[in-house]
């Protein structure tokens, strides 16, 4: 053992402590801040009733004679209206039903009524039969 001057080894040792001293000054913490949560508005229903009547109408309309489109443009007017105040959310769902239903129902339409008026004037036309 070497010898330090001052170091008496049948002093009793001061405790070690647990908790290193630290040369930087106590960390001060900010207060937490209230959490504010914003909810947003509720959905239009008709506003995506009318997306969704527009998307059938370009997949499938021709088979169902134009009526989703004819649906996606009536409800994407009233969730146009429902959405104008802000009280509700879904005006772009509103719009993509109105310019869906609006570009195919007129193709829509055309194709029914000539369908209808083809199988009508077909029915109605008679036939020349040829003779023995």
């Amino acid at each position: 053992m070497s010898y330090q001057p001052g170091y008496d080894p049948t002093r009793p040792q001061p405790p070690i402590s647990a908790v290193p001293a630290s040369t930087y000054p106590p960390a001060y913490y900010h207060p937490l801040l209230p959490q504010v949560v914003v909810q947003a508005p509720p959905s239009s229903s008709t506003a995506t009733a009318s997306m969704v009547l527009g998307i059938l109408g370009v997949l499938g309309g021709w088979c169902l004679f134009g009526i989703p489109c004819v649906l996606a443009v009536i409800l994407g007017h009233v969730g146009l209206y429902e959405t104008r105040n802000g009280t509700k959310s879904g005006r772009g769902m509103a719009v993509t039903g109105l310019i869906l239903g609006y570009v195919f129902v007129g193709p829509m339409i055309a194709l029914t009524v000539m369908v209808f008026f083809g199988g009508v004037i077909g029915a109605a036309t008679p036939t020349p039969t040829t003779g023995p």
